[in-house]
């Protein structure tokens, strides 16, 4: 590793990270007239730059912008990072799980498979791209917890309006340019989204079927109350209609989903558009790997030290094995860390924050004694109940190889109305729902998926060409009670990726089992969502978990082996020091002068069913907090 050292002068801010928090926050600093540098440990996930000759990179640009590619995205090896996360401490446990591994591409590893992103806009650069709104009982448990009136739901929900771009509500653009605006979207922001739905959908009979069936189906679950009939016809079935946020409602929904002419769009293009604009407020340096906050001895953070050079992180998909330059860069009003939940509790506990007896066990010294740092782990519980249809393929993947010379590429490239069907992310439509009516709050998303897919390893990508007649309901757990998971250094070295231990159900504090009750009502409730369709022929089987798991102790073993998560959240929470907490409302670190926290690490408790949206608003509050203090 090279000594040299390059100091960097000049700039305000320095953000780490440059995904929906780091991404969101130095941009709209930089637009508000402060200098800004943004460092991303990755290149450009579009193929442009040092990264551009990395295995998988003559596909990069397509992963990218095709909707219905992201499941590559999330495998190119140009752009991955190759986390491997434990769900049990229990190594006979964790085994049950076929996705565990403990080699891959020659390498040992010790885990699950968890797709991270290096590149610029973070793992927005690999997402399904789902823009759903939290729960308004989310923001505003955060702002009784702290006493912050600012974090209220009627509060966060101006945020979102300055972000979003909506352009799938047509008629109610127009009517909010008339003064009347009963959805509260977002109109003229920077983040568009859209709704695909392609027009060969409705030329599939067999996917009109499955739709029609689910809705009907879906219905009968909830009731025919003519206040539910008429929410769905006044919100049109959209998940962030705020009269539906309002009424924390159930039933089917469509996916918002954050694209531009349906190609991807997200932190990216926010960061290259401002620094295209305004370069002398907004530098970005890719392939700059955060080794360590920088402190002046009084606890004030004054830079970030960074290795430059491509694929220096042990996680890479394909790790370079030169050691980067050591370079600086300086900020004379604050550090901002925005790495995620995985990176950031990582960069905090090298530079010495963190619980004191994990910094001694790896001989760092203590600047900083945060014993919340890397605790308070969550994530969603997921699992898919996968059904072979009892056809060839879909109609809408006729031709599909999902490479760009095939006849749904060419439609989506084309462009016109809808896109085809690579124009949507592979989701048909959800079911909002509770899995007990004596739950507070909507706690089950399940998403009808075309394709196979029960979970996240190796080459799984590789399935879906492969299996065009297949329909998945992927169950997502929200609000789920599991806090004992954990994130701890594997060494020192800040090219090491740390352990991550989620400490799944039985080995969680959730005491009374209702996240796993809860699972299994999910599989429950598609099975019902499909009862039709199996007694009309078109499901040839399930496959999974398979008609011979039926009891609840059969079907909690299948959970239990089985889930996964992927949206990993909470390990450097808001909250008072002594309960573990590791920010204040303001998101600066306790203890500390001039280093706060924007990204999804900072929620005490996982807000609402996708973390995305959620990060783009608390990247814009903190935004406004850091801009009124300065």
């Amino acid at each position: 590793m090279s000594s040299a050292t390059s100091a960097s002068a000049g700039f305000e801010y320095v953000v780490v990270g440059s995904g929906a928090g780091g991404g969101t926050l130095a941009a709209r600093l930089a637009e508000e007239g402060r200098r800004v540098m943004l460092l991303e440990a990755g290149g450009d996930p579009r193929g442009v730059g040092s990264d551009a000759g990395a295995p998988g990179a003559d596909r990069l640009p397509e992963d990218y912008d095709v909707p219905a590619f992201h499941v590559f995205a999330s495998e190119n090896p140009a752009l991955r990072w190759d986390f491997f996360v434990r769900h049990y401490d229990d190594d006979a446990r964790q085994r049950r799980d076929d996705k565990y591994r403990d080699r891959c591409d020659g390498r040992p590893v010790d885990g699950v498979y968890y797709p991270r992103a290096a590149a610029l806009g973070g793992c927005t650069a690999h997402n399904a791209m789902i823009l759903m709104y939290p729960h308004n009982a989310d923001w505003d448990a955060l702002a009784a917890a702290t006493g912050d009136p600012s974090w209220r739901a009627a509060a966060m929900r101006r945020h979102f309006v300055r972000l979003e771009r909506c352009r799938h509500r047509p008629v109610h653009r127009w009517l909010a340019r008339l003064g009347i605006d009963r959805t509260r979207h977002g109109w003229s922001g920077w983040l568009q989204t859209e709704r695909a739905v392609p027009t060969t959908a409705f030329f599939d009979g067999s996917l009109m079927r499955v739709m029609v069936s689910s809705i009907v189906a879906a219905a009968r679950e909830q009731g025919s109350r003519w206040q539910r009939l008429r929410w769905f016809l006044e919100s049109q079935a959209d998940p962030n209609d705020w009269r539906l946020v309002g009424s924390n409602a159930v039933g089917v929904r469509y996916l918002p989903l954050s694209t531009r002419g349906h190609r991807r769009t997200g932190a990216r293009e926010r960061v290259l558009d401002v620094a295209a604009r305004l370069p002398d407020r907004l530098k970005v340096e890719t392939d700059a790997l955060a080794t360590r906050v920088l402190f002046d001895g009084q606890g004030r953070a004054v830079g970030v030290e960074y290795l430059k050079g491509a694929r220096l992180y042990r996680a890479h998909a394909c790790p370079s094995g030169d050691g980067g330059e050591r370079r600086e860069a300086r900020a004379s009003r604050e550090v901002v860390l925005a790495g995620g939940a995985f990176n950031t509790p990582q960069l905090l506990m090298l530079s010495g924050v963190g619980p004191r007896e994990e910094l001694e066990r790896h001989g760092i010294a203590v600047g900083v004694e945060l014993p919340g740092v890397g605790r308070n782990l969550q994530d969603r519980y997921e699992i898919g109940v996968v059904n072979r249809m009892a056809f060839d393929n879909w109609g809408v993947l006729a031709g599909a190889r999902f490479a760009r010379d095939d006849p749904q590429y060419r439609r989506w490239s084309a462009g016109g109305r809808g896109g085809g069907v690579y124009a949507s992310n592979g989701g048909a439509l959800a079911v909002i729902a509770r899995s007990a009516p004596s739950r507070p709050l909507p706690d089950l998303a399940c998403f009808a998926l075309l394709g196979s897919f029960h979970g996240y390893f190796p080459a799984y990508s590789s399935v879906f060409p492969e299996k065009l007649n297949y329909l998945t309901w992927a169950i997502l757990k929200g609000h789920t009670r599991n806090r004992a998971g954990r994130v701890t250094l594997h060494s020192p070295d800040p090219r090491d990726p740390p352990r991550v231990a989620f400490r799944y159900f039985d080995e969680g504090d959730d005491a009374t089992g209702e996240d796993l009750d809860s699972v299994v009502e999910g599989i429950r409730l598609v099975r019902r969502l499909t009862a039709d369709l199996r007694r009309r022929g078109l499901v040839a089987c399930e496959e999974l978990p398979g008609e011979h798991v039926q009891s609840d102790e059969q079907l909690r073993d299948f959970v239990r082996d089985n889930a996964w998560g992927h949206h990993a959240s909470c390990t450097c929470a808001i909250g008072a020091r002594e309960a573990g907490g590791v920010l204040s409302s303001d998101f600066r670190v306790h203890g500390t002068r001039g280093l706060r926290v924007v990204d999804a690490s900072v929620f005490p408790h996982t807000p609402g069913f996708f973390l995305a949206g959620a990060v783009y608003m608390a990247a814009e509050k903190a935004a406004e907090v850091m801009l009124r203090e300065s």
